[in-house]
C-alpha cells in the first residue's frame, strides 16, 4: 500500500509533452514560481520514448493551508502535489491522484527539505506523519487507508552527475521510510540547487527544463 501511495505508478502511454518559453533569471535555491518545467525520464529510457513531466502551475490551498501545486505527468499518470516553499525548506501537505479521483494528506506535512543553509553534509532531518488517503466516488468520500510512518533524510555526499540535461554538481540524499507496518523502503535523490532534482526518488532523470 505504501508503493502504491508513495512511488510512481506503472507507466502507460500517452501524448507527447512540449515545452512552455524557455524562463530566464534565477528561480531560487528551491524553484517553486509558477511556470516552471522539468522533463524526466526512467532510468536507461530512450529519448525518444513519452516522458513525464513536472509543471508548477502556481498558488492554491490544501487541506485548508496555503499551497503551490505541482503537477506530475506522463505515460498514463496525472498527479497534483501540494506544497510549502518558504524560509524553512520545502514542505508536502498531500498529493492528489486525479485519474482515480483519490486523495492523499500527511499529518503534520513531510518536511522533503530543510532551510537552504542547513543543507550541508551530513545533515539529517525527518519526523514521524501519519498518512490519510480517501477516494471520492459519485460525491461519495471513503477513506482507503491510514498509516503511521516515519521518514529520515540525510545528506550522504556531493558528487559530479551527468543526465540528459546536461553535468551538475548534486548533493547526494538518501530517504528511508518505516511504515507503523510493512516493509522499510530506501531512496535515493539527486539534489542541485536553483535547479531542483536530477534524478527523483523514483529514479526519474531531468532530461531538459525551460529555465536557465
Amino acid at each position: 500500500m505504501l508503493l502504491l501511495l508513495l512511488a510512481a505508478c506503472a507507466p502507460r502511454a500517452t501524448e507527447p509533452q512540449t515545452h512552455t518559453a524557455i524562463i530566464q533569471g534565477p528561480v531560487g535555491f528551491y524553484p517553486s514560481q509558477p511556470g516552471l518545467d522539468w522533463i524526466y525520464q526512467p532510468q536507461r529510457a530512450s529519448l525518444a520514448d513519452p516522458p513525464f513531466r513536472l509543471s508548477i502551475i502556481g498558488p492554491t490551498s490544501f487541506a485548508g493551508q496555503p499551497a503551490i501545486r505541482f503537477r506530475f505527468s506522463g505515460r498514463g499518470q496525472e498527479r497534483n502535489f501540494f506544497r510549502q516553499v518558504g524560509p524553512t525548506g520545502v514542505r508536502l501537505l498531500g498529493f492528489e491522484e486525479v485519474i482515480s479521483n483519490s486523495t492523499v494528506r500527511f499529518n503534520p506535512p513531510l518536511q522533503e527539505y530543510p532551510a537552504e543553509n542547513t543543507l550541508v553534509l551530513g545533515a539529517r532531518w525527518g519526523g514521524v506523519s501519519r498518512l490519510e488517503s480517501q477516494i471520492v466516488v459519485n460525491n461519495q468520500v471513503t477513506q482507503t487507508a491510514a498509516i503511521s510512518l516515519e521518514y529520515t533524510y540525510q545528506v550522504v555526499g556531493k558528487t559530479n552527475v551527468t543526465v540528459g540535461a546536461g553535468a551538475f554538481e548534486a548533493w547526494r540524499i538518501t530517504l528511508q521510510i518505516k511504515p507503523a507496518q510493512g516493509d522499510v523502503e530506501n531512496f535515493e535523490i539527486w539534489f542541485v540547487p536553483g535547479v531542483g532534482e536530477v534524478r527523483t526518488r523514483e529514479g526519474l532523470l531531468l532530461v531538459d527544463r525551460n529555465f536557465r
